[in-house]
């Protein structure tokens, strides 16, 4: 047996403090790292790319709207994280997010279903002295009541704008369905429903359309259906919207920016509206949702395969590809020209 002498002991005891304070270095290291790109820290404020074409409006808009143009300023910190921003407002909402208060209307469609929307009447009057109303499509299996929609009202409202807020088809958790269909990526029948009761109750009021995500492409493709739905609309207003699913159905299955997670949150989301009224969508006549079409919604992971084993058949697509190909609204944007 080899005895240590009392030097090689004192060494070796030495030693181990200063690799014990070697890994700490290292580990706090790796952590300020993990903060530092998690956050973004590095990124670099700078003015937002603006793609146009030259034209009096445009011109018009640079203007007066500086912000198109000016450096954004981001939040300490936290500010520069597009990931973080997304979490903490979907989670936490603002610290005292505002509640308008409105009045919920009902449309009966013509297959059986009830839409529905909310009405807030304008806190002010508009800078113009016209009467405007904004009529807004939500995002995916949104409505009224979600923190960035009131947000986005209670602000309005103190513009001078009405605001007028579809609640999507199925999303309403007190609501239930009166037909076997929920809203889907781009069926505009319920959207349509609600500007024409606009358009029938004040017929003196312009129209500022709006559209946020989902919501987006279901405004675009209304606008493009029918040339006579651009009738006393000022403006289209559209924010993070897609126009063609069937070209973003690769991107959405991506892990780059997080895409895959998103689209893994989304579906999850998605999965428990659809869970929440499925005794409407099996025990109502018509119905072309079955047993093991919900079997496969209970395995999956992604939106597509929602899509495809849901949301395509409540319109009888015969597949995935024709669903995206006909309810996007890449193919109605020529027409559009307000």
């Amino acid at each position: 047996m080899t005895v240590l002498e009392d030097a090689e002991m004192n060494t070796f005891g030495t030693e181990l403090p200063a690799m014990f304070d070697g890994m700490k270095l290292a580990a706090v290291a790796t952590v300020l790292y993990i903060i530092v790109r998690c956050l973004n820290l590095k990124s670099t404020a700078s003015p937002p790319e603006v793609v146009y074409q030259e034209t009096p409006l445009s011109r018009y808009l640079f203007k007066t709207c500086p912000m198109l143009t000016t450096e954004y300023i981001p939040p300490p910190l936290w500010g520069k994280s597009g990931h973080l921003q997304t979490v903490l407002y979907g989670k936490m909402g603002r610290i005292n997010t505002p509640k308008p208060c409105g009045v919920r209307k009902f449309l009966p469609m013509q297959d059986g279903a009830t839409a529905s929307f909310d009405l807030f009447e304008a806190r002010a009057d508009h800078s113009t002295g016209d009467d405007i109303t904004m009529v807004i499509c939500p995002g995916i299996g949104n409505h009224s009541e979600k923190n960035y929609i009131r947000t986005f009202v209670d602000y309005s409202q103190r513009q001078g704008y009405r605001c007028a807020v579809l609640n999507h088809l199925g999303a309403l958790p007190d609501m239930e369905l009166t037909s076997p269909r929920m809203f889907t990526y781009g069926c505009t029948w319920e959207y349509a429903a609600m500007v024409g009761y606009i358009k029938r109750a004040l017929p003196e009021t312009l129209l500022v359309v709006v559209g946020f995500s989902l919501g987006g492409n279901i405004v675009c493709k209304f606008l493009g259906e029918n040339r006579s739905n651009q009738e006393r609309v000022a403006c289209c207003v559209t924010v993070c919207q897609g126009y063609s699913a069937l070209r973003a159905q690769e991107t959405f299955l991506q892990w780059d920016q997080c895409r895959r997670l998103y689209n893994f949150v989304l579906a999850d989301n998605m999965k428990k509206l659809i869970l929440n009224h499925r005794s409407s969508l099996l025990g109502l006549n018509s119905s072309n949702i079955g047993d093991a079409d919900l079997g496969r919604l209970y395995a999956a992971t992604s939106l597509m395969q929602i899509d495809d084993s849901i949301m395509r058949k409540f319109h009888g697509y015969s597949s995935l590809k024709e669903y995206y190909e006909k309810e996007s609204c890449v193919h109605h944007l020529h027409k559009v020209s307000v």
